[in-house]
């Protein structure tokens, strides 16, 4: 699992840093997570193929988090597209898209769908034999969402040793690997756990973007290998957090810390301080493991 940021900071583009947006790769397959302005221009700048991205998350309808989409659909189309493209996001997604694409004659070529969303609650929104996506409802000045992404427990891995030792025949190797026990030619049982080592554990990603500090998602992203949350304010701000519903680096650290996460990766962070190293050091009173996000960064996950 592999996160690369885009995009992390709050409100307006400047010369050297974006807004929101981050794509996730797991398992050979690539999620785009908001999709702020100059996302395709980032996109091109990590060499991150536009062909491999099927699926776009949106969190939340305020422009620094949504503005550069139109622009990406629509390129999609002059590279001649063909594959479909899934789009999940608040409910006025399509309306805001589709009434571009009218008064601009640019229809696309592909197939364009839009999952809209308007559930207080969890839900799956996304799922294949790879990967589970859920949203984490947040709370934010507009209907927000985060994403947990959840890697599938994958197949236990054989071991050759055993394997030659017990001259195991190449037809039984997939129902091994898919942990049944085995009953040899010659009437021999053998146990699973006797052929095989336990699968990689499955990891996990969560993506909480605008909202107050909210301990209503913490049973949603508990123990997950890796949580970014928004930082948007120093505590010297804490009163315009509360505001503008936006969350503090300390904030964010108390909620890694109550969930149980491994890790804490720092974002949208306000174009008003000039160090964003400060979030780091405010965070770590609170929560030990922190990063922080920026742009053209990659964690590995």
């Amino acid at each position: 699992m592999e996160l690369t940021i885009l995009g992390c900071y709050a409100a307006t583009p400047r010369t050297f840093t974006n807004p929101t947006s981050q794509v996730l790769e797991i398992k050979n397959r690539l999620f785009l997570i908001d999709c702020g302005e100059a996302t395709q221009v980032q996109l091109r700048k990590n060499k991150i193929k536009f062909s491999k991205i099927n699926h776009i998350f949106i969190s939340h309808l305020h422009g620094d988090h949504v503005y550069g989409l139109i622009g990406l659909v629509s390129t999609f189309m002059l590279l001649n597209r063909t594959n479909d493209l899934h789009i999940y996001g608040p409910k006025g997604i399509k309306e805001m898209i589709t009434l571009q694409l009218r008064l601009s004659n640019s229809w696309t070529s592909y197939g364009l769908y839009f999952h809209e969303l308007e559930s207080t609650e969890s839900e799956i929104v996304f799922e294949d034999d790879k990967v589970t996506v859920k949203t984490i409802p947040l709370k934010h000045r507009i209907y927000t969402n985060g994403y947990l992404f959840q890697e599938k427990i994958g197949e236990k891995k054989l071991n050759a040793e055993a394997m030659k030792h017990y001259q195991i025949q190449t037809c039984y190797f997939q129902n091994i690997k898919n942990g049944k026990d085995i009953t040899l030619d010659d009437g021999t049982f053998i146990k699973n756990d006797k052929l095989t080592f336990e699968p990689i554990p499955a990891k996990s990603y969560a993506f909480c973007s605008d909202t107050v500090y909210n301990e209503a998602i913490i049973d949603l992203i508990s123990d997950v290998d890796v949580l970014y949350h928004e930082s948007t304010f120093l505590e010297s701000e804490a009163a315009l957090a509360g505001k503008t519903m936006h969350s503090t680096a300390k904030e964010a650290a108390a909620i890694a810390l109550k969930a149980n996460v491994k890790q804490l990766i720092l974002g949208h962070y306000s174009t008003r301080y000039e160090n964003i190293s400060l979030f780091k050091e405010e965070a770590e009173t609170i929560f030990p493991n922190v990063l922080l996000a920026d742009d053209g960064k990659t964690f590995e996950i």
